[in-house]
């Protein structure tokens, strides 16, 4: 490689990287979380359900008691399981009819409990789990400025890995193997941050093409929608079948009765390991009531295969039908596959995990490429302020970043003891002790003691998370075991296990000579 494309690709890694960097750092580091959020979730609620993307519901009964409370006739109805909860999303569109009050032609979104069948508005159920998992994309900053700014950073990250690549490229094999913790401090974090990159590499780039592909999908598509489609944007959601089949209100009651439950258990039996996620009911107790049911294959089983089935109320007739084994095309696959590698859905446990150190493994790159960049900036013929000024930069990134590990830990031990927390208070609690640690790193003007606090902190945070659900629920983590609450006890096990190697890790560090 000739110096001056060297030149490029070092100074665009290097900007691109050190632009992005407490922004990418906050998503991963988040993001890693994120793959635990349904375990989080349950584990703050103290309850367990099966490991399954089916829902479980007995829609008769849950049918019957919606219906006392917000009168159904008329309405379209979805039911779906975001996530692997005991709650199941509702979302109720108002009446077709035009007589009807004018409450009921309002529309209303809740998550039902598949057991009690009690409803909780989305504030109501917001948790520690669905934090960390909006955060990873800021969604609390206000839409769409949060979704852009990420997606952006997604993409500003998949520059840096090219671009990281294409400069190690001739030594991408030689470098990966050279570890010296001894040498210079500057010889350490780029040894650090060439091997660790070069393993989390595949993992990187996927979430870099996915998560902005997620994120700025709007500015992508939105050419295409003027261009091909003139604007109409229900022809593309038509076109990509994200828009369901609309059957006419006939605004005449159905005498006859009708099972849901039923319907949905025939759809089931059509096709071996197939799971119902969805079931879309519409024109409720109209004599031209349909109801969509719509489910797919088990992952191991097929890596994209939805089905669904779509029958006639009124004499039970299938109207149409969806082959999950051999009817599905190139774009279910487009649609499906993204989302399934970016969420990690598909393989238990041990992806999660494994895609949860890759995360964190990513997270010690993105610091490990800040402190090159300060130690290379750190030489006594520049001027002394324009060197306390880098170290000034760094200290404020480093004080961001390391500090969201005690303050996580802090909102796990906190949203427990004060179950259920507002989702006002848990943005207060979350984004208050994270400002003030921050501030007080940056006014103690030593990195590598916020470096040891965070640690040390985080990790007796960490140990008292199963602490604290044992005193409060009474839950300790082997009776969890014991009682098959598999989600509550993975939580407290992941804990112990990781407030161990952190509390490890922050009495093996070895301290290097300060940059002032």
């Amino acid at each position: 490689m000739n110096n001056r494309n060297y030149n490029i690709y070092f100074h665009t890694h290097t900007v691109s990287g050190i632009v992005i960097s407490v922004v990418l750092f906050v998503i991963f580091f988040a993001g890693s979380f994120s793959f635990f959020r349904d375990d989080i979730n349950n584990w703050e609620r103290n309850e367990s359900t099966a490991i399954t993307k089916e829902i479980q519901l007995d829609y008769n009964k849950a049918l019957k008691k919606l219906d006392k409370e917000y009168v159904l006739h008329g309405r379209n109805i979805t039911i779906s399981k975001p996530s692997n909860e005991r709650r199941v999303a509702v979302y109720m569109e108002g009446t077709r009819d035009t007589l009807a009050p004018a409450k009921q032609k309002e529309g209303s979104f809740f998550y039902l409990d598949t057991q009690t069948f009690k409803t909780f508005t989305y504030e109501q159920s917001y948790s520690l789990g669905e934090f960390l998992y909006r955060l990873h994309f800021f969604a609390q900053i206000p839409y769409p400025v949060g979704y852009y700014l990420s997606g952006f950073t997604a993409l500003f990250f998949l520059f840096a890995i090219v671009t990281g690549v294409l400069l190690h490229w001739k030594k991408i094999v030689s470098n990966f193997y050279i570890f010296r913790p001894k040498e210079k401090l500057k010889t350490l974090w780029t040894d650090a941050h060439t091997a660790l990159g070069l393993i989390g590499l595949p993992f990187q780039f996927v979430y870099a093409v996915t998560g902005a592909f997620f994120m700025i999908k709007l500015l992508i598509v939105a050419p295409a929608v003027m261009a091909l489609y003139k604007g109409d944007q229900s022809k593309l959601y038509k076109e990509l079948e994200y828009n369901d089949p609309d059957y006419k209100f006939d605004n005449k009651k159905l005498s006859t009765p009708f099972n849901i439950d039923q319907l949905v258990a025939k759809t089931k039996s059509n096709w071996k390991d197939f799971e119902i996620t969805r079931v879309f009911i519409q024109n409720y107790g109209d004599t031209n009531m349909h109801v969509l049911v719509e489910g797919e294959m088990l992952a191991h089983k097929k890596f994209t295969g939805i089905g669904k089935v779509v029958y006639r109320v009124a004499d039970g007739k299938e109207i149409a039908k969806k082959n999950p084994v051999t009817q599905n095309n190139y774009l279910d696959v487009v649609k499906n596959v993204l989302y399934r590698i970016h969420f990690g859905d598909y393989g238990g446990y041990a992806l999660k995990i494994v895609s949860f150190v890759l995360g964190i493994i990513t997270c010690f790159v993105i610091i490990s490429g800040v402190m090159i960049w300060l130690v290379a900036r750190q030489k006594n013929n520049l001027p002394e302020k324009k060197r306390r000024f880098n170290a000034a930069v760094v200290r404020i990134y480093l004080s961001i970043c390391l500090s969201m590990y005690p303050t996580t830990a802090l909102a796990f031990i906190i949203t427990k003891i004060f179950y259920p927390l507002a989702q006002n208070n848990l943005y207060l609690i979350y984004f208050g002790a994270w400002l003030i640690l921050t501030v007080f790193f940056i006014l103690k003007k030593n990195d590598a003691f916020t470096n040891r606090f965070c640690l040390i902190s985080g990790s007796i945070l960490g140990f008292l998370i199963p602490v604290t659900n044992g005193i409060v629920s009474g839950n300790w983590f082997w009776t969890s075991f014991i009682q098959n609450h598999i989600q509550v006890f993975f939580i407290d096990v992941f804990w112990i296990i990781l407030a161990s190697i952190t509390l490890y890790i922050s009495f093996t560090l070895k301290s290097k000579k300060a940059v002032s």
